[in-house]
């Protein structure tokens, strides 16, 4: 409970009520948003808030916790997630505060897959951001529980009710708002708990809210409030529907005891408010992430493979250890290993078991990490998000257990890269560095990726987006002492059968001495709607079973490159509908060369369509900016799919060819006299115009 204090003072209420050890009080959870929603803000906020740090860090000094790499420092923006832990009111919170750009997406993924809950923070005045959409559907596929802060009541134009209607019609939950604001704008000073009916006011030059009865003026909508919540509650949750029945009202008790329910069933999200710049409103976000966020026993049991068998690991320090890698610091002086502990304990010096790598590591250390400090502990267990040092092998996705109970737990998915850039060492005697440098940035980031080019002899570094691979670069002068020449981003192509051929037949003899090779096969080729799909239509057992499946592995093989330019291959059914085999010569090894052969000669005279990677971007200006914008967007080949005004600005979505955004954000500061602002998502893949069905080598792939 959040007591009256005098003005100015500041109470932390972290030692009142001592942690325990059970693994009811430990709340994993991260902060979701868009790029400039304040989501560092609210994690510096909760660590000031819970005494963890004793001065409010701000994005805009370059003095927050969280956003401790210099380049975050620089650009204003998270770019790696940063693990911090606090304490508040007994609990012990583990927190990850993401990125929000689009460019560091697998960041997000990664820490999903590893939290048990995440509060979701959204800007007041424009609601749900395209970002905003893309980590709520990230969240959903990890069935991970949310609740909302709306941040920033205090700017000129906020809107409680819009930002909460945005989430309704963009995000598709029940929003379920708990506080009633207090004021607008400039004049935001608290808000009306609608749980329990009262007022939490936060003076100026104080940290903490000042408890009351609801004010007068308030109270009559505050009343009608309540009552729409627990309506909107009551068709949510059975208990409090029943009790609504009876009683036509819910107590505060059951209210709460439903909005837990139904926020860790996913049927509901609690949307809280406040300005988090202001210190206000993180006080009762911190109460709502201990009263309805799950703990680690309130989630399933954790799944994992052995020897094909799918087995369960409870929540239990006893059981057997098991733990998931999900993000590596790899440094000149060591590797620093971020676990989720899933089961079981380790402790200082113990042999764990590497799934992935099928060998024994030793912990050396054990750290309970704050950012980029860190306090050394002696054990984790079950539920504990920590880092530990001495692993040489572990990756991002890796499968820690323990030696005599191996496991393999799911890794967190990894986005395909669709920007290349070529990558050299400036100075000759750096060259030798270069690759040891890039296969370290891969190490700690998977979703970039380095390769060679067959064709050029050229380095060429793989990732999600322009800035992904500017942060890349950077990092290679700033952490290697590397200087080095990026060449012009290009983007991965892809090809797909547009017309396709039937009965197609190809054979494969090979006699160069000794048993010979021998298959036939007849095939058909046709548009599927993304994807390769792989059908035998053979009756009569012409082709054996085994033989079916070699010529469908040779198939595949051959999707790596197409006939237009190399580019891999996406968009086609196969179907294997006759064929022939020798009584001495055939064997698998013909037939996945008949496979791999007859489909690139199938799709040389199938008709190719080139496709290019496509982004939806959204572009925020002022209205009298509009035209331009429209005009640029046009001419960079960009469809308009929308066009809306809102205090001021205007907000223009539109899906654009991917290598048409190199160099657009300069462009559009030029254009609107540094007052817009774009973000930009992946959208897929779209036909590219008929110019751009290059030869090969035409791009980096």
């Amino acid at each position: 409970m959040i007591t009256d204090r005098q003005k100015g003072q500041r109470a932390v209420r972290t030692n009142t009520n001592p942690i325990s050890n059970t693994l009811a009080v430990v709340r994993n959870l991260g902060i979701l948003a868009h790029v400039d929603a304040g989501k560092t803000t609210v994690t510096e906020r909760i660590l000031y808030a819970t005494g963890t740090t004793h001065r409010r860090g701000e994005v805009h000094d370059g003095t927050t916790v969280t956003d401790y790499d210099p380049q975050e420092r620089d650009r204003g923006i998270t770019i790696f997630a940063a693990a911090v832990s606090c304490a508040w009111d007994g609990h012990r919170i583990n927190l990850i505060d993401t990125p929000g750009h689009v460019d560091f997406a697998d960041e997000v993924e990664r820490s999903l897959r590893v939290l048990d809950g995440a509060v979701a923070v959204f800007d007041a005045v424009a609601g749900v951001e395209p970002q905003s959409e893309s980590v709520w559907r990230q969240a959903d596929r990890h069935g991970v529980p949310r609740i909302a802060f709306v941040n920033k009541l205090d700017r000129a134009g906020a809107d409680l009710d819009a930002a909460v209607a945005s989430i309704r019609e963009r995000l598709h939950p029940a929003p379920l708002a708990v506080q009633l604001p207090i004021g607008a704008e400039d004049a935001f000073r608290g808000v009306v708990d609608l749980v329990r009916m009262r007022s939490l006011v936060w003076a100026d030059g104080c940290d903490t809210a000042v408890e009351g009865p609801v004010p007068e003026e308030w109270r009559e909508e505050a009343r009608r409030r309540r009552r729409l919540l627990e309506e909107a509650v009551a068709e949510l949750h059975t208990g409090a529907l029943e009790e609504f029945c009876a009683r036509s009202a819910l107590s505060a008790p059951t209210l709460a005891a439903a909005l837990r329910d139904v926020t860790r069933t996913g049927d509901g999200v609690v949307v809280l408010c406040g300005s988090a710049y202001r210190n206000r409103g993180i006080e009762p976000l911190l109460d709502a992430v201990v009263s309805y966020l799950p703990s680690p026993l309130d989630v399933p049991a954790v799944r994992g493979v052995h020897d094909g068998t799918e087995q369960e690991r409870a929540a239990d320090p006893q059981a057997p250890f098991a733990a998931l890698a999900f993000k590596v610091n790899a440094t000149s002086t060591g590797r620093l290993t971020y676990l989720r502990v899933y089961s079981g304990t380790i402790g200082k010096g113990d042999t764990v078991w590497d799934a992935g790598a099928r060998r024994s590591e030793r912990i050396g250390r054990i750290l309970r990490v704050q950012a980029d400090r860190h306090a050394q502990v002696d054990r984790a267990v079950a539920g504990d998000i920590v880092a530990v040092i001495g692993l040489k092998s572990a990756r991002a996705g890796t499968t820690l257990c323990d030696p005599g109970a191996p496991l393999v737990l799911e890794p967190p998915g990894v986005t395909e890269p669709v920007v290349s850039v070529a990558v050299e060492a400036r100075r000759a005697a750096d060259t030798d560095k270069l690759v040891p440098a890039l296969a370290r940035l891969a190490e700690e980031d998977p979703s970039l990726v380095v390769r060679t080019d067959p064709e050029t002899g050229q380095t060429v570094l793989s990732g999600m987006g322009e800035l992904h691979l500017e942060v890349a670069a950077e990092k290679l002068r700033r952490s290697h002492g590397l200087e080095v020449n990026v060449g012009r981003p290009r983007v991965s192509y892809r090809e797909t059968v547009g017309r396709g051929v039937s009965g197609l037949v190809f054979r494969h003899v090979k006699q160069d001495g000794g048993a010979g090779q021998f298959a036939h096969v007849v095939v058909d080729v046709e548009p599927l709607d993304g994807g390769f799909e792989f059908r035998s239509a053979v009756v009569g057992g012409r082709v054996p079973q085994e033989y079916v499946r070699a010529v469908e592995a040779g198939c595949r093989d051959a999707l790596a490159e197409g006939p237009l330019g190399g580019h891999p291959v996406t968009g086609l059914r196969v179907t294997l509908t006759d064929g022939a085999t020798h009584v001495k010569d055939s064997s698998e090894t013909a037939f996945r060369s008949a496979g791999r052969l007859g489909l690139r000669e199938a799709l040389r005279a199938c008709a190719m369509v080139l496709l290019e990677p496509v982004a939806e971007v959204t572009v925020t200006v002022p209205e009298d900016a509009v035209g331009g914008v429209l005009g640029d967007l046009a001419a960079r080949r960009g469809r308009v799919s929308g066009s809306t005004a809102r205090g001021g600005a205007a907000f223009v979505t539109a899906t654009v060819p991917l290598a048409e955004l190199f160099g657009y954000a300069t462009r559009l500061r030029s254009r609107t006299r540094g007052r817009g602002t774009f973000t930009a998502r992946p959208a897929g893949y779209a036909p590219a115009p008929a110019a751009e069905s290059a030869p090969a080598g035409a791009s980096v792939k």
